[in-house]
């Protein structure tokens, strides 16, 4: 009962999402401003939770609810948790080897983000929010009050 809720719940954001940014919408989704914590991509990110999916791009914002300790274990990511539905809370994975740190983060932010989902049975992460130096994947971002970090 709890997927089937969960993919019709997908299915209407996604429409909904279709709704407000059809193809002849003048604003582009990378330029349009962030101004709520309901993501652009919830109803993908919604449906891929509810299947144990991975995706390999994918793009929103949420709400910052935790702040956590950056992992220093090989290449360094700075690590928040972000609200992106009123029932998945996914973890940021930002490698700030490769990219530079969001220093002004705060609890209660909104913070877009483009990168690879991977699904967690706790709510997923997104990591990839930067650009490949080797240029072989898709790069990423994180943006925080107009300013991109890639």
């Amino acid at each position: 009962m709890k997927k089937q809720f969960l993919l019709y719940l997908a299915i209407c954001l996604a429409l909904s999402f279709n709704a407000c940014y059809a193809p002849n919408n003048a604003q582009p989704l990378e330029s349009a401003t962030v101004s709520s914590a309901v993501t652009m991509d919830a109803g993908a990110i919604v449906e891929a939770y509810g299947a144990h999916r991975n995706l390999p791009q994918v793009q929103g914002s949420g709400i910052v609810v935790k702040l956590l300790k950056d992992d220093t274990n090989g290449s360094q990511h700075q690590k928040f948790l972000l609200k992106v539905s009123d029932n998945i809370t996914i973890l940021i994975a930002h490698n700030i080897d490769l990219a530079p740190r969001v220093d002004t983060i705060q609890v209660g932010d909104t913070v877009a983000f483009k990168g690879e989902y991977v699904y967690t049975p706790k709510g997923g992460t997104v990591h990839w929010t930067h650009k490949d130096p080797r240029g072989n994947h898709e790069g990423g971002w994180l943006q925080l009050n107009g300013k991109k970090y890639e």
